[in-house]
């Protein structure tokens, strides 16, 4: 699994004009599921999310995380985190696991998430306008098969 982790003030997803999620501060979390992923690495990038360290203290160091501050997660599905460029200009998805595999494991991990922290997350396979107000701007990119 691949996330890229934003650190925001806010931010919501729009489908066809209505807002489906929003929230305040927090991180939001465009994630993506590769050809076989499975419960462990759902299970390896949540511990990492939850726990990132990018959230400042009172002395202005990156010292807290999404769970010590309180803080909320907004994830949304982008399969397109496995796009692959070796050849040509157009990206191909072969690395990018099947939809319904794809989705049973997205939303297994927000399940997870929202055990920890208030969770809000977009439409899986929906044209989906995502706006961040990323604060910092902080941005983490994650791989589950790299920690």
């Amino acid at each position: 699994m691949r996330a890229v982790v934003q650190r925001v003030k806010e931010s919501k997803v729009l489908v066809e004009g209505e807002v489906v999620a929003s929230i305040g501060m927090g991180l939001n979390v465009l994630l993506g599921v590769g050809v076989g992923d499975t419960l462990k690495d759902v299970e390896k990038l949540l511990d990492k999310i939850v726990n990132l360290r990018i959230f400042e203290d009172s002395s202005g160091k990156f010292n807290l995380s999404l769970m010590d501050v309180k803080g909320s997660a907004l994830v949304v599905s982008q399969f397109t985190l496995y796009a692959n460029l070796k050849k040509g200009r157009r990206p191909s998805f072969e690395e990018a696991e099947r939809p319904e595999r794809a989705k049973e494991l997205y939303y297994l991990f927000i399940d997870r998430l929202s055990e920890l922290v208030p969770t809000q997350c977009g439409v899986f396979g929906a044209m989906m306008e995502v706006h961040i107000v990323n604060w910092g701007p902080v941005t983490i990119v994650l791989d589950s098969r790299e920690l």
